[in-house]
This record gives C-alpha cells, structure tokens and sequence, in this order.
C-alpha cells in the first residue's frame, strides 16, 4: 500500500448530522390541486376566465387590465 488512498472519512461538506430546517410544510391547500376545471380571476378589476389545464393561473395576465390572475378558490378563502 502507498498510503495514497482515502480512508472510511468522509468527503468535505458531508455531515452526518440532521438538518436544522424548518421547512416541513405543504404550503396552500395541503400541497393538492384544485383539478380540473374552475376559473382564473383578477383580484384587481374581477375578470374572470376559464383556467386551462397544465397552465397555473398566476402565469396568466388578465385580458382586461394586465394583472395576475389567481385561481378562484383562492380568492374565496
């Protein structure tokens, strides 16, 4: 043996220890969707259209005044 090799250590940066955060939660609606269906609405002027599946409401502008749409039963809670 040269000696040249790593021993049973570990690599730098690697701890064995748990982590200290606290960032457990699911965020709104439990981390679910709300489905199919249902509508994107602006909370600034209330324009209200149909939401497309696979598109998230906040990508949205509204068609009226430009701002971002969110998902209505957000606004409802």
């Amino acid at each position: 043996m040269s000696g040249k090799g790593r021993g049973n250590g570990q690599k730098d940066g690697q701890g064995s220890g748990r982590g200290q955060g606290f960032g457990g939660g699911k965020g709104k609606n439990n981390g679910g969707s709300f489905g199919t269906g249902g509508f994107c609405v602006c909370a600034k002027c209330g324009e209200k259209i149909p939401h497309l599946q696979g598109i998230k409401c906040t990508n949205i502008k509204c068609p009226a005044c430009r701002h971002t749409m969110i998902r209505e039963e957000l606004l409802n809670k």
